[in-house]
């Protein structure tokens, strides 16, 4: 199991991978599954979308890395848009394909539910839905955090308050959000130990390669541009090559930095690219 892998080597690398949107790409999704595992990272985690709409592909290919490439599968699962059967459904599939651990969310809402039924959900929060599987279930979970506070709460305190209930409601990890600043990952653990939160935190870098990903992916996550991150989209986004490069080479620095201020466990959100993945842990070791 995961936590027992964080618990027993004090040290991680993971990545995260998300499933085809098309059926006809399952062929280089596995070949990208084949190429990340040969990197040999201690889990994957395979993401999950709004209202279960890509439940079955995540199955398919969580399945793929618990029992081809033998490496532990994290299955992310939302539940804002299902019900407590809906949840139990989808831990017994993942159960017969010999997948025990899930990353546990709220979600984004999806875009066809209704206000009514958003205000009337099962599940208000993920620790709800930590909560439910622990009580009801066997398998183990992991939760999110956020270094610089979920973008809906109005203060890290608060934030940190709701992360204590995650860990009481039985997490056994935590994987932060991406962020471009080590900084605030360092005032997240400091206030994070003080509030009590004693279970493993995997800090999630995610490289960025080309300057659009600032307006989709980064801009979604909430997470905020310093300056040295800014200058070097400022010298490089014209030049995809150059530009490549130079985000790889900040993941690599905010690792090692990172890794130098004791922060062992890193999470690699991947976005199913093993070149630079490859670089990265070459970079880093």
């Amino acid at each position: 199991m995961i936590k027992d892998i964080l618990k027993e080597k004090g040290k991680s690398i993971s990545f995260e991978v998300f499933p085809p949107k098309k059926e006809a790409d399952f062929d280089s999704a596995f070949e990208t599954l084949n190429a990340l595992g040969s990197l040999q990272p201690d889990f994957i985690s395979i993401t999950y979308g709004a209202g279960g709409s890509k439940s079955k592909k995540t199955l398919d290919i969580a399945s793929y890395v618990q029992n081809t490439l033998h490496i532990e599968a994290l299955a992310h699962l939302t539940c804002v848009g299902n019900k407590k059967e809906d949840i139990l459904s989808v831990v017994n599939a993942l159960k017969e394909q010999n997948i025990h651990q899930v990353l546990a969310l709220r979600g984004d809402r999806p875009r066809d539910m209704s206000d009514e039924q958003y205000a009337s959900r099962e599940f208000l929060h993920a620790s709800d839905l930590i909560s439910f599987l622990r009580d009801e279930t066997d398998i183990y979970c992991a939760g999110a955090c956020y270094p610089e506070k979920h973008f809906e709460c109005f203060s890290k305190e608060t934030d940190l308050h709701n992360l204590k209930i995650k860990q009481e409601a039985g997490a056994d990890f935590f994987i932060t959000q991406l962020f471009f600043d080590n900084d605030y990952f360092y005032d997240f653990m400091d206030r994070a130990e003080k509030k009590g939160i004693t279970i493993p935190v995997c800090a999630g870098i995610m490289p960025v390669t080309s300057a659009s990903q600032l307006g989709t992916t980064v801009s979604l996550s909430g997470s905020s541009i310093p300056k040295a991150f800014s200058d070097l989209i400022a010298a490089y986004g014209d030049n995809p090559q150059d530009m490549r490069k130079a985000g790889i080479d900040y993941a690599i620095r905010q690792i090692l930095d990172l890794k130098g201020n004791g922060a062992e466990h890193i999470h690699i959100y991947t976005m199913n690219k093993p070149k630079m993945a490859s670089e990265i842990i070459s970079g880093i070791a």
